[in-house]
């Protein structure tokens, strides 16, 4: 993920040398954070969730996703700051990991998504 540092995003071009990469923006508080599209399934609006005991505080608990039991992360309170505050743009981006070779989807609450900008490698740290 790349924290909004004012990185110049460039449209996708078809002839251009060099290819931009494809990141879905949101924010968690004041911040705007990007993530890579190529591991985003699909973004779901905050409904129902299932609290699960002795978790720690920033998993708010898992999700029913077609039949697929889905754990969801609070990013703000994965980083350090205050539980994200539910509101009409609360959304749930729904990602794709893999571990050991094993895919799995994973739900990360965030304050609500911005769009997808495309940047050029070079200006991303």
């Amino acid at each position: 993920m790349l924290a909004d540092k004012g990185l110049p995003a460039s449209p996708v071009s078809g002839g251009g040398p060099e290819l931009t990469l494809q990141f879905l923006t949101f924010h968690l508080g004041d911040e705007v954070f990007a993530l890579g599209i190529a591991a985003v399934r699909e973004i779901i609006q905050f409904a129902s969730i299932t609290t699960v005991p002795l978790m720690p505080n920033f998993v708010r608990g898992v999700i029913n996703l077609r039949g697929a039991v889905v754990p969801v992360i609070d990013l703000q309170a994965r980083f350090g700051g205050p539980s994200t505050v539910l509101c009409k743009k609360t959304s749930v981006v729904i990602c794709e990991t893999v571990r050991d070779g094993e895919r799995s989807n994973l739900g990360l609450m965030v304050d609500a998504v911005r769009e997808v900008v495309d940047i050029l490698p070079a200006a991303i740290e």
